[in-house]
């Protein structure tokens, strides 16, 4: 089940999708070309670096493998994923890897050499948890397979077009100039709710992309308005354990008063606040949705969580200047009915209206008939997104 490549007639390629985490990684086959775009295998790997690590692969219509793998690293991790679809009789024409930050310099995919990986390890200080598992990534599959060519794609690019009156913290010019600005994050998840919607049928949107990590962009018939995250993905509203907007005055208080080192205060805003840090025992919604009838922390993360981001769904709203469609997707968006109905309760003055009976069952449209804004659940597909791209730029100049 090998690729037909860029030698072959009709242009097709089987492109692996990689979509690397701090611990563990999604991964995807495309056989994608002109006129077809064909999933053919996907998997997961987890547990990396913790020594109990497994994977989990299947081929569409075929095959399918688990076993226990120890994974010391992210390479680990990428030399299982080899011999998997190597076992799977599935031979790669390219490779192409979720980049969660490009800094001011990368707003398009592009392929991978030796000058991008250097710039990359430049922009580890902005995403200090995400950068370095995927640099990894792009080396071992380098060592692994020599000739491949890989590709990256970068999360920051999609907003790399907001205006500068979003993109810009309210600090010096000189340090705008250095690249202490807005970035955005999600944007691969976002680009394909727009190609999959489609940019004038979602006119005025604002995509709500919730889960572990969660986001929220504003975007006008395609175009990148405005978003929540910010220089980093640790930004914007709380997340499974990152804190989101915080006063700096908490954190110079912290650095003054109890001692706090930059390296203290990284572990608090992205490992030990959200929804675990409120709650005090968790970072995952439906646990805490169970446990909110008996557990008061819990009940005020979830609520916590709900307010946040319906907040800001109208301060996006405001920014478009009103709203035509409000989509969710991402973990939590695409399947806690709780939590978008609860969201959705807060906004009736923006035309939010969701149908109870569709919300629980969705399969796109959840809005109730004859509500002002439309709102749909879409399951996002950043994989998906990264084969088109890394398909692009193998058969391309």
């Amino acid at each position: 089940m090998s690729g037909a490549g860029r030698g072959s007639g009709t242009g097709d390629a089987l492109v692996l999708a990689i979509n690397s985490g701090s611990s563990s990684l999604k991964l995807a086959a495309f056989r994608i070309g002109p006129s077809r775009e064909e999933r053919v295998a996907s998997g997961v790997v987890s547990g990396i670096g913790s020594g109990h690590g497994a994977i989990r692969a299947r081929v569409a219509g075929g095959g399918e493998m688990e076993r226990g793998v120890t994974l010391a690293g992210m390479a680990d991790a990428v030399r299982a994923i080899f011999e998997a679809l190597g076992a799977l009789a599935i031979r790669p024409d390219a490779v192409g890897h979720r980049i969660v930050h490009g800094g001011g310099a990368h707003v398009r995919p592009e392929r991978i050499g030796p000058a991008l990986v250097a710039s990359l390890r430049r922009l580890v200080p902005f995403a200090p948890i995400h950068l370095p598992p995927q640099i990894d990534a792009i080396d071992a599959v380098a060592e692994l397979a020599p000739g491949l060519m890989q590709a990256a794609c970068f999360d920051t690019a999609f907003h790399a077009r907001m205006p500068e009156v979003a993109a810009r913290f309210a600090l010096p010019r000189a340090l705008f100039d250095e690249g202490v600005r807005r970035y955005g994050f999600h944007g691969l998840s976002y680009e394909y709710v727009v190609d999959h919607v489609g940019a004038e049928a979602l006119g005025r949107a604002v995509i709500a992309h919730l889960g572990n990590g969660a986001s929220l962009a504003a975007v006008d018939r395609g175009a990148p308005i405005d978003t929540t995250m910010g220089l980093t993905p640790a930004g914007g509203i709380m997340m499974g354990t990152r804190s989101g907007d915080i006063d700096p005055g908490v954190l110079c208080y912290l650095a003054a008063t109890k001692g706090y080192s930059a390296d203290d205060l990284e572990r608090l805003v992205d490992r030990e606040a959200g929804l675990l840090g409120v709650s005090g025992s968790t970072h995952d919604m439906e646990v805490l949705l169970r446990r909110r009838v008996i557990d008061d922390a819990a009940r005020l993360a979830v609520a916590m969580f709900v307010y946040q981001a319906r907040k800001a769904i109208g301060a996006l709203a405001a920014a478009l200047g009103g709203i035509d469609t409000l989509v969710f997707t991402g973990g939590i968006g695409e399947h806690a009915a709780e939590i978008r109905a609860e969201i959705a309760e807060g906004l009736a003055h923006l035309g939010v209206i969701v149908d109870p009976r569709r919300n629980a069952a969705p399969s796109g449209v959840i809005s109730a008939d004859g509500a002002a804004c439309v709102v749909r659940v879409v399951a996002t597909d950043e994989e998906r997104m990264i084969a088109r791209h890394t398909r692009a730029l193998l058969t391309g100049p």
